[in-house]
């Protein structure tokens, strides 16, 4: 019965059958060898309700065992999914971090180029202002020279005028 004890489950996990257990062709010579044939028959039946008995006391607590087991793995496997999508949310929120400084990043040269763009309104505004005076000036230049010309060609026919002419005889 010791020896039954010490191998427990099988390997694949599955408790072991009445059927399962037998006794080896040395076991039963032994038997055969050191009693009678009618006692064979009662050790084999004492060795089969022996059997039984030892199953029927560690079956139950290695199927729960079992049982067990099988619920640990599963709440496991739950947990390793909980875990796996614990780590992609961080994995997200890491990239949103990226996303943020990104976007601070887009917000800082996007009001770079505004002002840019207002610097550029305003050079234009003070160049066309610039033209206009400058067409405004070298209009009144050219006014104040056509002025001056018809100045002078007015003192000039004034002074022809009063140049003394010479009396025609008659």
């Amino acid at each position: 019965m010791e020896g039954m004890e010490d191998e427990g489950p099988s390997s694949q996990g599955e408790p072991p059958h009445i059927e399962d257990v037998q006794l080896s062709a040395e076991e039963l010579m032994y038997l055969e060898s050191s009693a009678p044939l009618e006692n064979a028959c009662e050790y084999k039946e004492a060795v089969h309700k022996l059997t039984e008995g030892l199953l029927s006391h560690y079956l139950p607590g290695l199927q729960n065992s079992k049982r067990t087991l099988q619920e640990l793995t599963q709440n496991q496997l739950i947990l390793l999914d909980t875990l796996d999508q614990e780590v992609t949310k961080f994995r997200d929120c890491n990239s949103l971090l990226d996303l943020n400084s990104l976007f601070t990043e887009a917000k800082v040269y996007h009001n770079k180029l505004v002002n840019i763009r207002k610097e550029m309104i305003l050079i234009h505004e003070r160049t066309t202002k610039l033209k206009k005076r400058a067409l405004k000036l070298q209009q009144h230049k050219q006014k104040e020279a056509l002025e001056r010309e018809h100045q002078r060609e007015k003192e000039l026919e004034r002074e022809r005028q009063l140049i003394a002419k010479p009396a025609k005889r008659t």
